[in-house]
């Protein structure tokens, strides 16, 4: 017996927990929807399941309304993507600075990560209610010609409005990884830059955009991948509505486990946006995963 083979044992041994649970929460579970992607279930769970081939992938590519929650889970990933990267960026240089009281703006920024995302939206549907803090301040300052806004219940504005939860969420977890890149910069490239004549936002386009690139991939392609899965402020905010405007996938996938009783179906629907999520998570690690940014 080679003398790292008591290493090894004793490394499983820790992780063997770990893995069980991984195995009995995550691996089993997602083994068990793939299989009844190629079955029918019926409302009776007694019922043994029956084979049914590539139907339920051919109902996928004929639903309609797969096109339609696919083009609001896109429009939501194109609203939220570009405004977390750039805000979190520029949150990162406002509080990468040695000043009096930073590290309470930072603790402030950051504050909105810990919310509970409940919490978050029963408080964002309380500003957005047509009496509303929101509706409130612009009546006040508008006077009588202001008619409140429905922000929730109008297909213009809910899907905005849901957005918003999301971006003052994450913006603050988002700013964490580029502070960690700035304070990898070193400040001898900035004085080097200043001597060339390159001051202000010229230095951030000169020196920190380019040594920040993979940090800027990074969180684009999580964030992506985040507003791809979005679930939870669309169940709380809107439950789909109005008119669908805010149904999204993974809300899709609930709608038909639960409310549709078709458990198939949704298995398949989910087994597509697993998908599409595995191909992100392909794009993160190929350009972030070189650089050393796992």
């Amino acid at each position: 017996m080679s003398a790292s083979a008591p290493r090894t044992a004793t490394a499983w041994a820790f992780l063997l927990p770990a893995l069980v649970l991984l195995g009995i929460s995550v691996l089993i579970p997602a083994a068990m929807a793939l299989l009844m992607s190629f079955t029918q279930s019926g409302l009776d769970v007694s019922e043994p399941l029956r084979f049914v081939g590539l139907a339920n992938f051919r109902r996928l590519l004929a639903d309609p309304m797969l096109l339609r929650v696919a083009t609001t889970t896109a429009l939501y990933l194109v609203g939220i993507v570009p405004p977390i990267v750039l805000g979190a960026l520029a949150l990162a240089v406002l509080v990468n600075r040695q000043l009096p009281g930073m590290n309470w703006f930072r603790g402030a920024f950051y504050t909105p990560v810990l919310v509970s995302i409940v919490v978050a939206a029963i408080a964002f549907r309380w500003l957005y209610a047509e009496n509303g803090l929101i509706n409130g301040w612009l009546g006040v300052w508008l006077g009588d010609r202001f008619s409140p806004i429905a922000f929730l219940s109008s297909p213009q504005l809910a899907l905005p409005a849901v957005m918003l939860v999301t971006l003052w969420k994450g913006l603050g977890y988002y700013m964490v990884i580029f502070l960690a890149g700035l304070q990898g910069i070193s400040p001898e490239l900035y004085e080097a830059a200043a001597l060339d004549g390159s001051e202000g936002m010229r230095r951030h386009l000169d020196i920190t955009l380019p040594l920040l690139r993979p940090y800027v991939t990074l969180v684009a392609v999580i964030s992506a991948i985040a507003a791809t899965k979005v679930f939870e402020e669309v169940f709380l905010m809107t439950q789909g509505g109005p008119a669908d405007s805010t149904r999204t996938i993974v809300y899709y996938v609930y709608d038909q486990a639960f409310a549709e009783l078709e458990i198939s179906y949704a298995c398949t629907v989910g087994l597509a946006l697993f998908l599409a999520v595995l191909l992100l998570s392909v794009v993160r690690y190929a350009f972030a995963g070189d650089r050393g940014l796992t």
